[in-house]
């Protein structure tokens, strides 16, 4: 029986192996671990394709957001208190950022069809304390249009995209800056690459990218200790540098991220065309979007036993999540209104395998299995 594993990531890097091993060997050479070459031009090309003016390369996907947050605080346009709008269904990363610089999460629900933060929830979310709303672009899907726009401009917020899932995603509605492309729609977006990501690092990583030169030099010094220049700290710091080897990896793996792209749609669509069970509902294919596919999910009512059945078949499956923010133990106190959409999708959603060396005739192969059931 063939088996399909959720995610091997040996095999994910095996294409590029020589090419990472003589980016590697070039880093070790130079003698150069921090604040080189590497990391200056990966910054470069991760601006130029999110189509903006900077990039901060970080250690993290959690740490750009927090950086960014903490960052307008230093600015003086967020302050202690202040509240953050953010989809309740999401890793709990985005939340983790917001509590973490002593501002207050808003829970917002998210739509049936996108699994992305309802857009038409916002307006009843907003209150005098209202600064900032956080688009997560989940699992590759973007997540803004018209009403985001909107409600963005007329109470003034600050809009910080996790976009720790979508890098090259684009949606059918340009951003505040015209730009269609997720992580340059709003004010700043925060990028993870972490290894399982469709631009996945040999360890952690994460970028920062923005319009905001003055956000950008901030969020630089506060990720190298609070310094602005050597042994000259102007903020109480961190440490959240990403390094030489992890920027030459990701280079390396970035010339190819097109074509990841182009794959996991073909698989995705590969999945969608070809799943006809009447139990499980697959996932909204936007037009006039790129989704990236990050995760393929979709959604059964009997997820246990749907599981257990694809594993006895050879195919691995993964979720994402299955505890949504405000039920895990750190968050008991976290006030919210009524989330019924985040409380079904948590029980319901299954993640199939998307990521390579998964091919569009493994995805019709495993929907077959899948319409068996």
């Amino acid at each position: 029986m063939k088996q399909y594993p959720f995610l091997d990531l040996a095999l994910a890097n095996a294409p590029y192996a020589d090419e990472l091993k003589a980016a590697a060997c070039e880093v070790i050479e130079r003698g150069r671990y921090l604040h080189s070459t590497q990391t200056q031009l990966f910054e470069q090309e991760i601006a130029a394709l999110c189509q903006v003016k900077c990039c901060v390369s970080v250690s993290n996907g959690l740490d750009a957001l927090r950086l960014i947050l903490r960052a307008y605080k230093e600015m003086g346009l967020l302050h202690d208190g202040d509240e953050v709008i953010v989809p309740a269904n999401t890793y709990v990363a985005s939340v983790l950022a917001i509590s973490d610089n002593g501002l207050a999460p808003v829970l917002c629900d998210p739509s049936e069809r996108t699994m992305n933060l309802d857009s038409s929830l916002i307006g009843d979310l907003i209150t005098p304390r209202t600064r900032a709303i956080m688009p997560v672009h989940l699992y590759g899907t973007p997540c803004w249009d018209a009403t985001l726009m909107r409600v963005t401009r007329e109470h003034d917020l600050l809009v910080v995209e996790d976009n720790a899932q979508a890098i090259g995603a684009m949606s059918d509605t340009p951003g505040l800056h015209g730009t269609v492309l997720t992580g340059g729609l709003g004010h700043v977006g925060a990028i993870s690459f972490y290894p399982t990501k469709n631009l996945g690092a040999l360890g952690d990583g994460g970028a920062v990218v923005t319009n905001d030169e003055r956000l950008a030099t901030t969020v630089r010094a506060l990720a190298n200790y609070g310094s602005d220049r050597r042994y000259h700290n102007i903020y109480k710091g961190y440490n959240c540098r990403l390094d030489e080897i992890q920027a030459a990896m990701l280079r390396v793996k970035l010339r190819h991220l097109e074509q990841e792209n182009a794959t996991r749609h073909a698989v995705a669509l590969a999945y969608s065309e070809s799943i006809s069970h009447p139990r499980v509902k697959t996932p909204a294919i936007l037009p006039g979007t790129k989704q990236t596919w990050h995760q393929y999910v979709v959604r059964v009512d009997d997820r246990e036993a749907f599981r257990a059945y694809l594993q006895s078949q050879g195919v691995g499956t993964d979720v994402h999540y299955a505890t949504p923010a405000h039920r895990q133990p750190c968050y008991q106190d976290l006030e919210h209104t009524a989330l019924p959409v985040t409380e079904r999708l948590a029980t319901e959603v299954v993640s199939l395998p998307i990521a390579p060396p998964i091919t569009p005739d493994d995805a019709r192969a495993i929907a077959d299995i899948i319409n068996r059931y």
